[in-house]
């Protein structure tokens, strides 16, 4: 047995358990799992590099976790790292190799934290040598489950202390640190809670997905604390005349990161909103958001922590799109136009009590009217989401505001003018958080085009 396991309060994991968590996660013990998830860890690029800031991986089923735990990772760089005064003037996101530890670190926790939600956390390292479950036909043995401890910690210092002590299994390269930290975040929750999460009618696997990058409900179980596959707010009770309304449980709570989704199926208006998430993960705390664009994963960020809640900064701001493949993508998204729009049009309204902002108060008042504004510009839909009809008109409108602006210009720059006719999927994702924004890519279009492709 593991000596320094077992001193840690470790348990060596049953038959029973291994099975069902395997079953669970990956819909059958009597296979292994893909094999990415047994040689991806969490491993950043080059300290005080370009990109430092950036986690890195080949594109594979592990892209979706990753992505989140950078979205964690930019958190803290960006808005929770506390600095000496010498350290305030250097550039969070040329880390060095110190904060990207410290950055990793506090990723993790405060994803489990979440997934806790104030009780008892579990996680598991591998044994180098000790195996515990017998290799049989309901069980093939993968090279790490079967070699697990599996340990019980309180959500505070405890699970701190434990993290720092054990970090090498979730960052070394080559190793399974990405699977162990799943099978953590899936034991925390409980597979009892998981099943129910993923709404068991279905029988379907944690890991189900069309998409090669990983699938949906392990972002919603990383972000939200829970598995579910409904990215709506609050509860839908769905149902007919012949049958008893279900209730589809979606986002209970906003979120400290959001998530933004758009892939080639959601053409349609109809279709496209009833896929989009809610404002709980459309409208987060803080200004970062995963990202799924036509099944690859990545995160877009700000920098400032007031973008969110500030209606002029919402006005024209700059955007980072970065990809694990190592990739990053700037650009300006600029709702100006739209916002001028939409404050003309509440003017002209009278000041009758038919005509008052949604706080009851006139919207002539300038304050109010900001308010108002920012409510037109980016409120979404009380439950499904936000209307996103306007994105996609935009979009097929050739850039839609852009599109307008950069052909009554007649600028001679070669880039904008690709930029205002280009129909690319990172504009329509951006298009349904910010519906009539004006985009300009600080990048060649054929980086667009690569970055969404199959291969990276």
């Amino acid at each position: 047995m593991n000596k320094e396991f077992i001193t840690q309060g470790g348990t060596p994991i049953t038959s029973e358990l291994a099975t069902d968590l395997r079953n669970l996660i990956f819909g059958t013990a009597a296979i292994p799992m893909r094999a990415e998830w047994l040689q991806t860890s969490f491993v950043f690029g080059a300290p005080k590099e370009e990109l430092a800031y950036g986690l890195r991986s080949p594109r594979n089923a592990t892209r979706g976790l990753l992505s989140v735990v950078q979205g964690f990772v930019l958190k803290y760089l960006l808005f929770a790292r506390k600095t000496s005064r010498v350290a305030a003037l250097t550039d969070p996101l040329l880390a060095n190799a110190e904060m990207q530890r410290e950055a990793l670190f506090c990723a993790l926790v405060e994803i489990l934290r979440t997934i806790s939600d104030k009780g008892k956390v579990t996680m598991v390292l591998p044994s180098e040598d000790e195996v515990f479950v017998d290799h049989t036909a309901s069980y093939f043995h993968d090279s790490v489950t079967e070699k697990l401890y599996v340990f019980t910690l309180s959500p505070n210092e405890e699970l701190e202390h434990f993290m720092k002590r054990n970090f090498k299994y979730f960052s070394e390269e080559e190793t399974p640190g990405t699977l162990l930290f799943l099978y953590s975040a899936v034991l925390t929750r409980s597979m009892g809670k998981v099943r129910t999460d993923l709404d068991s009618s279905k029988s379907s696997p944690l890991t189900s997905s069309n998409h090669e990058e990983g699938s949906l409900m392990i972002v919603t179980l990383l972000l939200t604390g829970r598995a579910t596959p409904y990215i709506h707010n609050g509860v839908v009770n769905v149902g007919d005349e012949s049958s008893y309304a279900v209730p589809q449980y979606g986002v209970l709570k906003r979120c400290m990161i959001g998530l933004l989704l758009w892939d080639i199926e959601s053409t349609s208006a109809a279709v496209n909103q009833s896929r989009q998430p809610g404002s709980r993960l459309k409208t987060p705390n803080y200004p970062i958001w995963v990202t799924s664009c036509t099944g690859h994963y990545g995160v877009v960020f700000n920098r400032n922590s007031d973008l969110l809640r500030n209606y002029h900064a919402e006005s024209r701001f700059d955007v980072n799109y970065y990809s694990c493949s190592g990739h990053q993508i700037q650009m300006t998204i600029d709702n100006r136009t739209y916002n001028e729009q939409a404050l003309v049009m509440l003017e002209r309204q009278p000041i009758t009590p038919e005509g008052t902002s949604m706080a009851g108060k006139p919207a002539g008042k300038d304050g109010e009217a900001n308010a108002a504004v920012a409510t037109a510009a980016a409120a979404p839909s009380p439950v499904g989401g936000a209307g996103t009809a306007g994105g996609g008109v935009g979009a097929a409108s050739g850039g839609g505001v852009g599109g307008a602006a950069s052909g009554a210009s007649g600028s001679s720059d070669v880039v904008a003018k690709e930029e205002s006719t280009l129909n690319t999927p990172l504009q329509r994702l951006i298009r349904t958080k910010w519906e009539e924004a004006t985009i300009s890519f600080h990048v060649q279009p054929s980086m667009l085009s690569y970055l969404f492709s199959t291969t990276q």
